[in-house]
């Protein structure tokens, strides 16, 4: 008896069958296809450059929000050295490193695929899988200590009520969860937003300095009671210029952007790809130039003007140095739009780092075979990320100091490995030293604070647990972006006679006229094939069996009389399974291939299969048949004996 439409069961099903047609929207599904996920071609003209700069700059300018305090905290009054040691390296390292990489990666690839090409096979692939746990890091955390500062931005202001001021890790946790719900809507990326905002802040901060540099320089008393201060604590300049150049790692905060601004290079606008890179590197250029002399700027006014007690957490000025000074020399009202353009650009500054995910996990984990189907769809994948940086917030109780450690840990390992990348590239010494610099830098900020590594250890072994066993569920797949044949395999096809297509699978081992006439008999013999009927020989080699999905090149070739396809490809079962369905459509008749049993441990073929892209291949090529073609009669016929 059928349900009723107002059956609470029925209700209840057709209510989850709407949310997972909700979740999964989006989701490209190839069941049955040679197709490859579909891409669609936006057709976009791209954005001058500056306002992509703006793009990148929401996440990048966006620190000035909390760097200065942190700086303060981390070195005290020798913050300012401290910050012109990390400019410099700015300038003169991770600038020099990250237009290289423009030219490298002019798509958009970044310091991660350049290194993916230097190394072979799995070696690739598990360096990109560490990378990419340390780069979900550095966005993880962009989300949770942005949206933690604007929280701390918020709560401080003088206008917000006193019983507010405790609501710190649920103010931060309300807005990741608006930050996701914008993505869960639909989101899309407005450069424009990004302008404005950008645009108003960074006008909002050169007020603030130019007013506080100001009260500096009317004041002389001020800057001569900073160098006595840095004279009483470590006895010379020199003293003090050897613990900044120690305690620099702790401001490394002021690097990111760099990998964000080569990985949005396809938006901007240009004649042509050397035209990209030159705008790119010009974006960079200036982006670089203009936080410089912010944190400069930012980092000399309030080491000068604040008290050190006020950088301590849980005193005003914890967090919010430049708020800080905004309220006292510019007014409570000044103050409070200052404290609204830092809250909008931080949250939007986690958005950025939200989409950054968003494209990164794709771009590398589907195409490895190492993410699951449900990974396609976007709203999926902001519900984790989501999950994720609730529990970070909770887990540093929303804390800005606190999480600056596994910030500065995300941001130094991707630069330091494009520092790597772009001296392996150049073999130039000056890149090499630079390389050295960064490693001293990370090392020493790891050493210093490990909870960065803890959260990335955390994300690295997630990814590669999670992808091995995505990889094992998955490779049954077709695996197959497409199929191309050469004039003589087309020959081969189109001239076949018979309604019915002989192919004998054939492991090439010499080559020679013996192999091929006695694998003939075995399997005329074997499945009583008529004398009088043609075989086709297939084989298939694996080059790399990393990869998870290729175009199938198939080339004929006639050897000691036999006509032979010979293939390419990362797993052999697949590609056989493959090519019989692109057989089928050609020709329209049914293929049938023949194979015989191998005399070994089936446990071990099984996971000899998921690592080498070989194993016992006939199981395996019916098994990607039956996912592939759910019609009995129209899918080609394997036979084993």
């Amino acid at each position: 008896m059928p349900k009723s439409a107002t059956d609470p069961y029925s209700s209840f099903v057709a209510t989850t069958s709407r949310l997972r047609t909700w979740l999964l929207a989006g989701l490209s599904r190839r069941q049955g296809q040679l197709s490859g996920p579909h891409i669609e071609d936006v057709g976009h003209e791209g954005k001058p450059w500056w306002k992509v700069m703006c793009l990148t700059g929401v996440d990048y300018f966006s620190t000035l929000g909390y760097q200065p305090g942190i700086a303060a905290l981390a070195a005290g009054v020798v913050s300012p050295l401290a910050t012109l040691v990390l400019v410099l390296l700015t300038l003169l390292g991770a600038l020099p490193v990250y237009r290289r990489v423009a030219r490298e990666s002019p798509n958009g690839q970044g310091s991660i695929a350049m290194l993916e090409r230097m190394l072979p096979k799995w070696w690739g692939k598990l360096l990109v899988l560490v990378l990419l746990g340390f780069a979900a890091t550095d966005f993880i955390i962009t989300i949770t200590l942005s949206a933690a500062d604007a929280s701390a931005h918020l709560l401080e202001n003088p206008f917000v009520p006193d019983f507010l001021h405790g609501w710190q890790v649920p103010v931060t946790l309300l807005l990741v969860a608006l930050l996701a719900g914008v993505f869960l809507k639909g989101f899309t990326e407005a450069v424009g937003i990004a302008v404005w905002l950008v645009g108003v802040y960074l006008t909002l901060n050169a007020v603030v300095v130019i007013v506080a540099l100001q009260h500096v320089f009317s004041a002389p008393h001020v800057v001569l009671d900073w160098t006595a201060l840095v004279r009483n604590d470590h006895g010379s300049w020199w003293v003090a210029v050897a613990v900044a150049l120690l305690v620099f790692p702790k401001l490394a905060l002021g690097l990111s952007g760099f990998e964000t601004g080569v990985s949005v290079m396809p938006l901007v606008k240009s004649d042509g790809l050397p035209g990209r890179v030159h705008n790119t590197r010009k974006l960079l250029t200036t982006a670089a130039v203009v936080m410089s002399a912010f944190l400069i700027c930012s980092s000399f006014a309030t080491t000068l003007l604040i008290p050190q007690d006020a950088f301590q957490p849980g005193h005003a000025a914890n967090g919010r140095a430049l708020a800080f000074l905004a309220h006292s020399y510019l007014g409570e009202w000044f103050g409070t739009v200052y404290d609204l353009s830092t809250v909008a650009i931080l949250w939007f500054a986690g958005a950025s780092a939200m989409a950054g995910l968003l494209n990164l996990v794709p771009r590398y984990l589907p195409r490895y075979g190492m993410a699951p189907d449900w990974t396609r769809a976007i709203r999926p994948l902001v519900l984790v990320f989501t999950a994720i940086a609730f529990a970070i917030t909770l887990l540093f109780n929303a804390d800005v100091d606190a999480q600056g450690g596994a910030y500065a840990t995300g941001v130094l390992v991707l630069i330091t490995s494009a520092a790597v990348a772009v001296t392996l590239v150049t073999r130039r010494v000056l890149f090499g030293v630079i390389a050295a610099v960064f490693l001293y830098t990370t090392g020493a900020n790891v050493i210093e604070r490990p909870d960065g590594v803890k959260i990335a250890t955390f994300f690295i072994v997630a990814i590669i647990v999670l992808s091995l066993i995505s990889r094992a569920t998955r490779s049954t797949e077709l695996r197959v972006t497409g199929v191309e044949t050469d004039d003589l395999a087309k020959r081969f096809l189109a001239d076949y006679p018979g309604d019915e297509i002989r192919i004998i699978a054939n492991q090439p081992q010499d080559r020679d006229e013996r192999e091929y006439r006695e694998k003939e008999a075995e399997e005329r013999n074997c499945h009583h094939i008529p004398a009088g009927d043609t075989c086709l020989f297939l084989e298939v080699t694996v080059p790399d069996s990393s990869e998870f999905e290729d175009v199938l090149r198939v080339t004929g070739e006639e050897r000691f009389g036999r006509q032979i396809l010979r293939v390419a490809a990362p797993a052999v079962p697949n590609a056989i399974a493959a090519l019989l369905l692109h057989v089928r459509d050609v020709t329209g008749k049914v293929p049938h291939v023949y194979f015989s049993w191998m005399e070994t441990n089936p446990v071990k073929q099984l996971l000899g299969y998921v690592l080498t892209g070989a194993g016992d291949v006939p199981p395996l090529t019916r098994e990607v048949l039956r996912q592939a073609e759910h019609d009995p009669d129209a899918r080609p016929v394997v036979h084993v004996g």
